[in-house]
């Protein structure tokens, strides 16, 4: 690991998404709550919040950094079948929390794919990216698509 022990402690914030597609046949059993296994997003916001506290056991060159917050947001879009995936992490530390994020969005994703996989085969998780970031000697950054 880098040693950042010199580093200040800022605040840090960092965003990540992705999309989860699914048939329409899923998106409606999902939105009706009527997938075998339960409450899919429920379950699948709960499954961010926790993949962002365990990223450092995950990610095998990521610092444990105290993470002050997580939101994780997913925003059903019923015409083109698919669930936009936002996770925001906050900590204030020597690092940033940029793979808190993103680990929190494949979680979460993942957990769709696994509480729907019994109907659907071929769901489609796509474009989990870095959205923005702040804090720290590399300052803020903001990905063009947002």
């Amino acid at each position: 690991m880098v040693d950042v022990s010199e580093k200040p402690a800022t605040m840090r914030k960092a965003a990540a998404g992705g999309t989860v597609h699914v048939s329409a046949e899923t998106f409606g059993l999902i939105m009706r709550d009527e997938i075998k296994k339960g409450d899919v997003l429920g379950v699948a916001q709960l499954a961010g919040i926790m993949a962002a506290k365990k990223t450092p056991e995950l990610i095998p060159m990521c610092h444990p950094v105290n993470i002050t917050g997580v939101d994780i947001s997913i925003s059903p879009d019923k015409e083109n079948c698919l669930f936009g995936i936002t996770a925001s992490v906050l900590c204030k530390g020597e690092t940033g929390v940029e793979m808190e994020a993103l680990t929190a969005v494949a979680a979460a994703a993942l957990t769709i794919y696994d509480m729907c996989k019994s109907v659907q085969k071929d769901i489609k998780i796509s474009n989990i990216r870095l959205l923005y970031k702040s804090g720290g000697k590399s300052g803020e950054y903001m990905a063009d698509d947002v």
